[in-house]
């Protein structure tokens, strides 16, 4: 008990020094709904993120270099311009380090760029100051829908006489080696519109475009209007705005939350197997993956309402479900290369019970009967997949987990249990929702039974915490501790949570995979602040979250959560954004689907806020706010369905609400 303590003064003290030392990040918020980094005299300075379109994917390496000028880098990804062989990596990527931009002269003076500042929103933009009376805008973003890539770049005379300016007819293509593409060669371009000599008045401005295509040889060129393209990437942008809206007290929190809608919603591409939300980081592209699709980023879609992204969760269990076998033999971990392949390298990492999860959530937020009815023989089989690998002590096998060996997980894991759980309790709801009460009866069984053999076999003390051991015999505590607080299993609440945020998991970069070591992964950072929220521990998870927000979104490497470290260097994988939002919707709003129509819900409102809502709520074919607000000793809870009340009560915060959408 004296250990428990002091691990959580230590915590605590550690906590408060991460808080402080967040106050000055690098980026700030601006009125517009965008965040900017003013660019200063120092050292080099150079970050990455990623942008996506339905056809392409780019990675754009800027900032400050050591001469303190402008560095911009591109890497394409054109994930349907297949190479050999056509694994899960076999998307075509090309690099551009800058030397096919355009050389540019003010008066015969080339331009320099020093960049003044950054601005983000779906979008980087760039203002530059130069040698010369002249500055530079930049801005760059992917085609919504075509395989192209855009650098707008606008010129402005600041100076006080008329510049002539001179942009050169620059233009590079690359051919692919045909026997390396699945479709032959391939034919990369950058090309330059706006370019010649012309003279600039003070205050005018002058618009040229860098274009980057990717084609198949024997197809000829499209044309690509930049600013045709630039209007419908901010349409996109600002639709993501009006769907999901989440007003807090904490202007940082909202922003966060807006920014993670779009990336959890921009990584989806149009494959010749329907459309594919992938992960991206360069590596993850046209395919799809029980985890990171079927169930970070597939429940999220119907609060969403995004057309693609409810699509592309639909498409993802449509090609899962393909895989369904007589012999009970595992669905695949992973459905690549627009669909015609598959991997399961790391054999059952628990697949089944993430696919049966996800199904559930998603089929009873999307409020069809049709689709759910639709997804059902794949929820079920998926279930009786896990019967057959229970243990005598109901227990459920697999190989491993989602950290595919990284990590060791024994022979039967939390992760996996801990899933299937949550994956029986959806799964009994939609089972009733669709009216087969029986199935729905023996569902509810099998959850208790899983959860009291959860707490009898992997219930234990673990460094002075009576928590859970991950696998037999795990004797370090485990990010993954958090899933039974995801799930509304509550026995170790108490110690759980201390054990998550105390010195032996938590640090600066969130919380590690296993205590002792120096990997962490944001996916389960973010499922234990949702969990945590989840169990009530509102105002001490409040403040993790707004620091890590602040880190995530204002500081070094921004705007988005990011997949893990060391490896990959933090990339900016799409479904860890999904499981951002999901930590507003399931763990601060306390969100449970419980039927077609129907939710349960147990909003958080922290101590220092007197409200908070969640707008425009798309799921269980609704346009739903959520609003709360203090009133006196309670709170006051109001839903609204198309500005119709559905319920307004004033509540004690503690005990679930149960809401129905009435037709």
């Amino acid at each position: 008990m004296n250990i428990l303590k002091r691990c959580l003064a230590i915590g605590c003290w550690l906590a408060s020094a991460q808080f402080a030392s967040a106050q000055t990040p690098r980026w700030e918020l601006i009125p517009d709904g965008g965040i900017r980094w003013k660019v200063q005299p120092g050292p080099a300075h150079t970050d990455h993120l990623e942008m996506s379109g339905l056809q392409l994917s780019a990675i754009i390496t800027y900032g400050q270099n050591e001469q303190q000028e402008l560095l911009l880098k591109k890497q394409l990804v054109f994930p349907m311009l297949r190479t050999i062989p056509n694994n899960t990596h076999a998307s075509l990527k090309t690099d551009f380090d800058g030397s096919e931009l355009p050389p540019m002269k003010a008066d015969g003076v080339p331009l320099k760029m020093i960049p003044a500042d950054c601005y983000l929103k779906g979008l980087l933009q760039v203002h530059s100051r130069t040698n010369t009376g002249i500055t530079v805008t930049d801005i760059l973003f992917p085609s919504t829908d075509k395989a192209g890539f855009i650098q707008l770049r606008e010129l402005t005379n600041s100076g006080s006489r008329p510049c002539r300016i001179e942009v050169d007819s620059s233009q590079t293509t690359r051919h692919t080696v045909a026997d390396k593409g699945v479709y032959g060669e391939y034919v990369i371009e950058s090309c330059v519109s706006g370019y010649g000599s012309f003279i600039l008045a003070p205050g005018e401005k002058h618009r040229l475009a860098v274009i980057y295509t990717a084609r198949k040889a024997n197809e000829l060129p499209r044309y690509i209007s930049p600013e045709y393209e630039l209007a419908k990437r901010a349409a996109f942008i600002h639709q993501l705005t009006q769907s999901l809206v989440l007003e807090t007290p904490n202007d940082t929190l909202n922003r966060g939350f807006a920014f993670a809608k779009i990336r959890a919603t921009e990584s989806i591409y149009d494959t010749r197997g329907g459309l594919m939300h992938g992960p991206g980081g360069g590596a993850y592209y046209a395919a799809i993956w029980a985890n990171d699709q079927a169930e970070y980023a597939n429940p999220f879609f119907p609060f969403l309402g995004n057309l693609n992204g409810n699509e592309s969760a639909v498409n993802s269990f449509r090609l899962f479900a393909g895989y369904m076998n007589n012999a009970y033999k595992p669905i695949p971990s992973s459905i690549i290369a627009e669909g015609d392949g598959y991997w399961n390298g790391a054999g059952d990492r628990g697949d089944q019970a993430m696919i049966a999860y996800g199904a559930s959530r998603f089929a009873l937020a999307s409020g069809d009967t049709a689709l759910a009815r639709q997804l059902y023989p794949l929820i079920n089989w998926c279930l009786e997949y896990l019967e057959r690998h229970k243990r005598a002590d109901g227990i459920i096998t697999s190989d491993a987990d989602e950290l595919e060996g990284r990590f060791p997980a024994g022979k039967a894991n939390l992760s996996t249990n801990a899933l299937a759980y949550g994956a029986y309790e959806s799964a009994a709801c939609l089972a009733a929702a669709l009216g087969n009460k029986d199935t729905a009866a023996l569902y509810r069984q099998r959850a208790q039974q899983l959860s009291k053999a959860i707490e009898q076999f992997f219930g234990h003390n673990v460094q002075g915490f009576d928590t859970y051991r991950y696998y037999e015999e795990n004797t370090v505590l485990r990010s993954w501790i958090c899933l039974p607080l995801v799930m509304g299993i509550n026995e170790r609440k108490d110690a759980t949570m201390k054990a998550l945020l105390s010195p032996y998991l938590w640090t600066h970069n969130g919380i590690l995979t296993a205590a002792g070591d120096h990997t962490f992964w944001d996916r389960s950072t973010l499922y234990a602040f949702r969990g945590l929220f989840f169990a009530g521990a509102t105002d001490t998870t409040l403040k993790y979250l707004a620091y890590y927000t602040r880190q995530r979104l204002l500081g070094e490497h921004v705007p988005y959560p990011v997949e893990a470290w060391p490896e990959g260097d933090q990339r900016h994988l799409s479904a860890e954004s999904a499981l951002y939002c999901r930590v507003i919707t399931e763990g601060l709003f306390g969100i449970v689907p419980t039927g077609l129509r129907s939710f349960d819900m147990c909003p958080r409102l922290p101590a220092a806020w007197n409200n908070m809502a969640l707008r425009h709520i798309r799921a269980f074919g609704a346009d739903m706010d959520i609003v709360v607000k203090r009133a006196g000793k309670q709170l006051k809870v109001t839903v609204a369905n198309k500005g119709k009340v559905v319920t307004e009560k004033n509540w004690d915060g503690k005990s679930t609400l149960n809401i129905l959408l009435r037709d």
